[in-house]
């Protein structure tokens, strides 16, 4: 609990102090998914090295690259987890969002309560645009 505190202020403090800078964010943020999976690219490679050997035994120098590998990815996810951009990237607002909301996944959705929805947020354009035209009307009448 303590941990998951930290890092979701930290995560405040560094989404506030990098909305000021959004290409350093884009930076930092790209860093922390190329390491990210860098660290798990090579781990994985290291473990199926270790696995299919014809000998069953890895030389000491093979060693150092388990430890390439979980050191990038070890700082790819706290650069992640400290901008806020591990759940944002891996996961996706809209797949959170409809979660919060109950909502089936897109792809889950049939064609008819997707042609559902899309008919419905045009009924409701449609239906603002008629209320700007009166406002402005209304706003005319005022001004005259």
């Amino acid at each position: 609990m303590r941990v998951t505190r930290f890092f979701d202020r930290l995560e405040d403090r560094a989404r506030r102090w990098f909305s000021h800078w959004p290409i350093l964010y884009g930076v930092v943020g790209g860093v922390g998914v190329v390491l990210f999976w860098r660290g798990v690219w090579h781990t994985a490679d290291f473990f199926s090295a270790f696995v299919f050997t014809l000998d069953g035994q890895l030389s000491t120098t093979d060693f150092p690259q388990i430890w390439d590998g979980l050191t990038s990815f070890l700082i790819g996810f706290v650069l992640l987890l400290a901008t806020g951009l591990f759940v944002s990237n891996f996961i996706g607002n809209e797949i959170i969002i409809s979660g919060l909301r109950g909502e089936k996944k897109l792809a889950e959705k049939t064609e008819v309560e997707v042609r559902t929805e899309t008919g419905a947020l045009a009924e409701i354009k449609e239906e603002l645009k008629g209320i700007r035209k009166r406002l402005s009307a209304i706003e005319d009448k005022l001004t005259k």
